[in-house]
C-alpha cells in the first residue's frame, strides 16, 4: 500500500441517544430538498494540530469515544441525519415519493482513518494535494445514494502531527447554513460532555420541521418511475485547486473601490470580492469579447421570505442569483460596474421571487444535474465567510485550516471561507484547469488584492 494512502482503521454506526415518537414519522422533503437528489454531498473539514501527549494511542481512543458520544447526543436534535431515504413508487400515476425514514436505519457513520502525512504536507503545497479528497467519506457519491449510505459521516483521520475531522452531509437534508449549524452543534456537544447540565449543550437548537408555503401539500410525488430518469453522475475535468487569502484591509479596499466607481455606498464587501473573482477568472480564460459570462452566487433565502424563516431552520433554503455580461462588457468596465450587477441580482431576489420558484417547481419538478448546472463560461461562488467555521474546535483548539472534498468541483468553482485570523479576512478556494489557473496567478488585478 502507498504510505500516502488513507487507510480506514474502523467504522462505527451511531444512532441518536434516544428516539422519540416524532422521530419515527416520515420526513417529507421540500422542492429545495428534492431538487438536490442528483448532486453531491457537502464535504468540508478542519485540520488541527495534534496535542503533544505521551500516549498517542490513548489520546486517539479517547477522542473517538467522545466523538461517538457527542454525535449520538447531537443526533437527538438533528435526527433526520440518522435516517435513510426511502422511495415509494406508484405505477398507476407514474410517480415516486422520496422521504426520510429513521426506522430501518443503522444511523450516522463515524470513521477512524490514518495517513502518513504531516500538517505541512496538507497546507504547504501551492495546490491542494489530491489525497485531501480521501479525508472524506462519500467520494463522488450523489445524494440519492442516501437510500443505502449514511446521510452524514464524520471521518477522523490521524496524521503524524495532526487530526483532520471531515464531515460529509447529504445535501438533500440541508444547505451550507444547516451544515455549519450541525457541525457547530456537534463541537459544542463534544465540549460539554461531562458537564453537570446537558440541556444547554447546543446554543442554537435546529428547527427540523420542514417549511412549505401555506396551501402547499407537503407530500410531493415526483413525476418519475425510474431513477435513471432524474439521476446522473458527474466527473470533474482536470483541475488545480488553490487557496487565495484576502486580508480584512484588502477586502475593505475592494469594497471602497467598487462603491466609489459605482457612486454608491450599497455594494457589500462580498459583492466586491465576487466581482473581482468574476472579472479576473473571465480574463484568465481569455474569452472573446462576445462570449457571454455569468457570476452565480448561492444565497441564503431564509430572511428573504415574509415572514422570514429562522436561521436555525434545518433544511435547504438557498437559491442561486447571477450577474450576466459579455466578456467584453465585463472587462471594458470597472470593478464597480460588475459589483453593481451582482448587488442588483441579490437585492432583487425577494419573497415574491422565492415563492414563484417554489410554485413553478411544483408545476414542473426539476432535479439539478451537475453537468448541466455548471458551465465553463460561469463562475460559481459558494459557501460563505459568515459561517463560524473556526469556532469548531472539538477540544483541539482552533483549526489550522479548512479543506473540502471532491464534491461540487468544476471549472470555475469558488468557495468563500473566513480567513484564519478573522476580522473580515476571507479565503477563496478556486478551482480551474491548469492553463486558466496559471493565467489567474499572473493577473495583476487579482494578485495585487490577494496575499
Amino acid at each position: 500500500m502507498n504510505p500516502k494512502t488513507v487507510k480506514h482503521i474502523s467504522e462505527f454506526f451511531v444512532k441518536p441517544q434516544y428516539v422519540s415518537e416524532e422521530m419515527k414519522q416520515p420526513i417529507y422533503l421540500t422542492p429545495w430538498d428534492l431538487a438536490m437528489l442528483s448532486v453531491h454531498y457537502i464535504q468540508k473539514g478542519l485540520l488541527y494540530t495534534k496535542p503533544a501527549v505521551d500516549d498517542q494511542e490513548e489520546f486517539i481512543n479517547t477522542l473517538l469515544d467522545r466523538l461517538k458520544q457527542s454525535l449520538s447526543l447531537t443526533l437527538v436534535h438533528f435526527y433526520p441525519l440518522a435516517g435513510r431515504f426511502k422511495t415509494v413508487k406508484s405505477e398507476d400515476t407514474k410517480s415516486c415519493l422520496v422521504f426520510v425514514d429513521l426506522n430501518d436505519s443503522p444511523g450516522a457513520k463515524l470513521i477512524h482513518a490514518s495517513v502518513d502525512l504531516t500538517v505541512s504536507d496538507i497546507v504547504s503545497p501551492t495546490y491542494v494535494p489530491l489525497v485531501v479528497q480521501s479525508l472524506f467519506d462519500h467520494d463522488r457519491a450523489i445524494n440519492h445514494d442516501g437510500h443505502t449510505s449514511p446521510l452524514v459521516t464524520i471521518q477522523v483521520t490521524d496524521l503524524a502531527d495532526g487530526i483532520f475531522i471531515g464531515c460529509s452531509m447529504n445535501h438533500v437534508l440541508g444547505d451550507g447554513t444547516s451544515y455549519w449549524n450541525f457541525f457547530q452543534a456537534y463541537s459544542e456537544t463534544f465540549q460539554a460532555l461531562g458537564s453537570s447540565s446537558t440541556t444547554s449543550m447546543i446554543s442554537r437548537p435546529p428547527i427540523v420541521k420542514r417549511w412549505f408555503p401555506d396551501g402547499h401539500d407537503p407530500i410531493i410525488n415526483l413525476p418519475f418511475t425510474h431513477q435513471e430518469e432524474f439521476l446522473s453522475r458527474y466527473e470533474a475535468p482536470e483541475l488545480l485547486e488553490r487557496y487565495f487569502h484576502f486580508t480584512a484591509e484588502s477586502v475593505a479596499k475592494l469594497k471602497a473601490r467598487a462603491n466609489s466607481e459605482s457612486k454608491t455606498s450599497k455594494i457589500s464587501s462580498f459583492q466586491a470580492l465576487s466581482a473581482l473573482a468574476w472579472r479576473s477568472i473571465s480574463r484568465a480564460r481569455r474569452f472573446p469579447n462576445d462570449q457571454m459570462t455569468s457570476m452565480k452566487l448561492a444565497i441564503n433565502v431564509r430572511l428573504r421570505l415574509e415572514p422570514p424563516l429562522s436561521q436555525d431552520y434545518f433544511g435547504n433554503s438557498f437559491q442561486t442569483v447571477r450577474g450576466v455580461a459579455t466578456a467584453g462588457e465585463l472587462l471594458e468596465h470597472d470593478l464597480g460596474w460588475a459589483a453593481w450587477k451582482l448587488h442588483e441580482a441579490v437585492v432583487n431576489h425577494n419573497d415574491k421571487t422565492v415563492r414563484q420558484f417554489l410554485e413553478s417547481w411544483r408545476q414542473s419538478p426539476m432535479i439539478y444535474q451537475l453537468g448541466q448546472f455548471f458551465d465553463p463560461e460561469s463562475v460559481m461562488m459558494g459557501s460563505s465567510p459568515r459561517f463560524n467555521k473556526y469556532g469548531i474546535e472539538f477540544g483541539l483548539g482552533k483549526a489550522v485550516t479548512l479543506r473540502s472534498g471532491y464534491a461540487h468541483k468544476f471549472d470555475g468553482t469558488v468557495s468563500s471561507y473566513p480567513g484564519h485570523e478573522g476580522g473580515g479576512s476571507v479565503d477563496l478556494e478556486v478551482c480551474l484547469p491548469p492553463q486558466s489557473m496559471h493565467a489567474l496567478e499572473s493577473d495583476e488585478e487579482f494578485m495585487s488584492a490577494a496575499s
